[in-house]
């Protein structure tokens, strides 16, 4: 077995191979899609590594970069994302072949850590090649007033409303960055260039926007089986003024869409008082690459982070 990295040129068999073992529902599987994730993200290029018998593509496992940044100091990080082994090849250890050398490739360019949500099947296996689990990630919880709740005849026709300038934007985001700066935790610098590559360009996600020159909502709307949700994936704001026009954006949303709760992620920027979190997210595991002792046990306590349930959410 040869294990590679990944060229433009083998996509086309990457797809296959995740075809093969995926199938085509758990997530669209296209050529725009791959690309949209693995060669367009502003953070860069994906770490793509292959598995080779017999001239063909066996088996596939994607790093996806992504940065996460404390006070001053930006760490390169990567989000364990697409993995698949051909079902014919199943049983022969791809999956850890593949991810042992990523692994081993970024230690050698300097990266600092992988960060990912494992479901509970894939868990053990990663805290065997040496993830630590972080905590479960918080969600915060509003329920909304039952006169506004619809079940049916709701659209789900999401609008991107963006009325701001450029430098308008770039300044939001820069006043945030700089406030997030100052908390002291752990947190993804944003910009406009991420923001509509993360949003309001998604392959694979539709994103309800609301954008003005104070403020910055991205988020959908989730239906389940007795209930709809509204997730508000970011919320972006940075004076008193402007906390309270996001909230009111936020309630307007949850009566137009006819839900029941609506979900982010805890801030400062988002004060609901008949609202209410706990763990209710997905567990949050780190795998260490280049971490001093102090930058490892930051990461590993939850309350030294702070994210939008879109810095987190697969996808």
């Amino acid at each position: 077995m040869e294990i590679r990295e990944a060229t433009d040129a083998d996509i086309p068999e990457i797809l296959q191979v995740l075809k093969a073992s995926l199938g085509e529902t758990s997530s669209k599987k296209s050529e725009e899609v791959w690309r949209y994730k693995h060669i367009d993200n502003p953070f860069g290029r994906s770490l793509v590594l292959l598995a080779i018998e017999g001239s063909k593509i066996i088996g596939v496992r994607a790093f996806m970069r992504w940065k996460w940044q404390r006070t001053g100091e930006v760490l390169s990080a990567f989000r364990a994302v697409d993995t698949a082994t051909h079902p014919k090849h199943q049983g022969k250890g791809v999956f850890k072949k593949l991810t042992l050398k990523a692994l081993e490739i970024a230690k050698q360019n300097g990266d600092h850590f992988v960060f990912n949500t494992p479901n509970e099947q894939s868990k053990p296996g990663y805290l065997k090649m040496g993830w630590e689990e972080v905590a479960k990630i918080k969600v915060r919880i509003k329920p909304i007033n039952p006169i506004y709740w619809r079940y049916s005849k709701v659209t789900d026709q999401f609008t991107k409303d963006i009325e701001c300038t450029e430098i308008s934007f770039q300044n939001l985001t820069e006043e945030m960055n700089a406030q997030l700066k100052s908390s002291g935790k752990f947190f993804t610098p944003k910009t406009p260039e991420y923001l509509k590559w993360r949003y309001e360009n998604n392959a694979l996600q539709d994103y309800i926007i609301k954008a003005t020159e104070n403020i910055y909502i991205a988020g959908y709307v989730k239906p389940h089986s007795k209930f709809r949700e509204l997730r508000i994936v970011e919320a972006i704001t940075v004076s008193a003024v402007s906390f309270k026009s996001i909230n009111i954006t936020i309630n307007d949303l949850a009566k137009e869409f006819g839900v029941q709760i609506v979900t982010f992620a805890p801030s400062e920027n988002l004060k609901f008082y008949n609202s209410f979190s706990g763990k209710f997210g997905p567990v949050l595991t780190v795998r260490e690459i280049n971490l001093i002792e102090n930058q490892k046990k930051g990461l590993l306590n939850l309350n030294n982070w702070t994210y939008s349930l879109g810095d987190l959410e697969l996808f």
